[in-house]
Formats: structure tokens, sequence, C-alpha cells
């Protein structure tokens, strides 16, 4: 308990806060442009998707907005503490990759639950590993223009 009202963990605790905005608003504005390409463009192609009401513009839809939301919040937050002030790129690779297939094989998993065909599914987790890697460039950006500070590591 002592080390909660520490200044400098309250400041790094500040910047991985904006770090998780950032990317929760960059993750939710890719997967609202991917929905309303599928939508509008891709529907004829996947009926599948369609069909089996995986992806439409009611409720269902707000909830997995929010999802991809938090998802982009929780991906911010990590990213920061995984890259610090390295520039190993196999450090941002790799999570952008960990992250986008945990969401894309989880959609591929409920996918199978209601579609026999597994292209349409990996188009969806292709996209969610699309949106972390934006995510990530955009978090990137932030931090090469100071908007948020890089993860420098324990102090004592």
């Amino acid at each position: 308990m002592k080390g909660t009202f520490n200044p400098d963990l309250m400041a790094e605790r500040i910047e991985s806060l904006k770090a998780g905005i950032i990317s929760a608003l960059s993750f939710s504005v890719v997967f609202i442009l991917a929905s309303i390409f599928n939508q509008f463009l891709l529907k004829e192609y996947f009926i599948e998707l369609y069909s089996s009401s995986i992806i439409t513009f009611n409720w269902h839809w707000l909830i997995s907005a929010g999802i991809a939301g938090f998802s982009g919040f929780l991906f911010g937050a990590t990213y920061r503490y995984i890259i610090r002030e390295d520039k190993n790129p196999h450090l941002k690779e790799g999570s952008v990759l960990a992250f986008g297939l945990a969401r894309g094989l989880a959609e591929i998993d409920i996918g199978l639950n209601f579609s026999d065909s597994v292209f349409p599914l990996t188009v969806l987790a292709s996209e969610s590993i699309t949106g972390f890697a934006i995510a990530a460039f955009t978090l990137d950006w932030a931090i090469k223009f100071g908007w948020v500070k890089p993860f420098v590591g324990t102090r004592e």
C-alpha cells in the first residue's frame, strides 16, 4: 500500500491510461471501418457470416464494438510496457500477433458454431491482427511525438 501513492508510479499509470485510450480509439476506428466494409462490400461474398447474424448492425454489434474498444485499451496499456524503450522489432511484432491471434482465433472458434466455412472467419481474424497493428503504429507515433512517454522501468 505504501508504493501506491508514489508520484513516479502515478505518472506511469497516467501514461498507461493515455496509451490505452489512444489504442482504444484507433482500434475502434479500425473495427467500425471494417464492419462497414464487411456489411456493404463483402456481404455478398461471405453470406455465411450474415445469414447466421455474426455481423449485423444491432445491439450485438454495439456490444462487439465495446469489446473491441476495451481490447484496444488493454492492448495499448500492455504494449507500452512490452516495448519499453527497446528498439527490438520482435517485441512489437510479437505483441501485435499475440493480441491479434488471441482475439482472431476466438472469433474463429465462436464462428465455427454458426458456419462450416473457415475462410470468412479468417477475414475476421485478419481484421483483428490489422487492428492491433494499426493501434501499435498509432502508439508508436504518439510516443515519437511525445504524447505518451515510453515506459522506462523502475527507478529504484
